[in-house]
């Protein structure tokens, strides 16, 4: 792994097909097993599209954060100020950089970001219910679970194509000092 420290920097237009693919290459297809955040097993199709992304990067209310090394798109996040919290979303890192810390280090950069840029006190996300070990790294980050659910979007393959008929999300929080 480079040695080089990491830069982030605000997701534009152009940055669009590189954001798809990296997505895409952390949580779906054989691809995606390279890390340990797959979704292959739960969910087929795509993860995420041009259409998608675009949105997240031209959404008023938030930012798609980059960080990259050397030059290169390593991972990124959606971050979305809602009011009095923040949502996190669209978190991805290439998969075989998974396992090495960057996670903690993008959070981390996340967090500082909401809180600074828009005073929030809580950071909030959704994770598929189903994803145990995604949800102990999150706890182990601090957010906690809720037990408030929400149903996976059957039927709008923009989410992907389901591989179980049970999945839903759960809301996780974690307040921001």
């Amino acid at each position: 792994m480079p040695t080089s420290e990491l830069t982030f920097r605000t997701a534009l237009d152009a940055d669009v097909p590189g954001l798809v693919e990296l997505i895409e290459s952390a949580y779906r297809g054989d691809t995606s097993r390279a890390g340990w955040t797959t979704e292959a097993d739960l969910l087929a199709g795509q993860r995420t599209d041009p259409d998608g992304v675009t949105a997240v990067v031209r959404k008023a209310d938030g930012r798609l954060l980059i960080a990259e090394r050397d030059g290169e798109l390593i991972a990124c996040c959606q971050l979305e100020h809602r009011g009095d919290h923040a949502y996190f979303g669209m978190f991805a890192v290439r998969p075989q950089l998974q396992g090495g810390g960057l996670g903690k280090v993008i959070i981390a950069e996340a967090e500082r970001i909401a809180r600074e840029t828009w005073g929030v006190r809580e950071m909030r996300m959704t994770v598929i219910r189903q994803r145990d070990e995604l949800i102990a790294w999150y706890e182990r980050r601090g957010y906690r679970r809720t037990g408030q659910l929400t149903p996976f979007p059957y039927g709008d393959e923009r989410f992907g194509i389901p591989q179980r008929p049970d999945l839903e999300f759960e809301l996780l929080v974690k307040p921001l000092g």
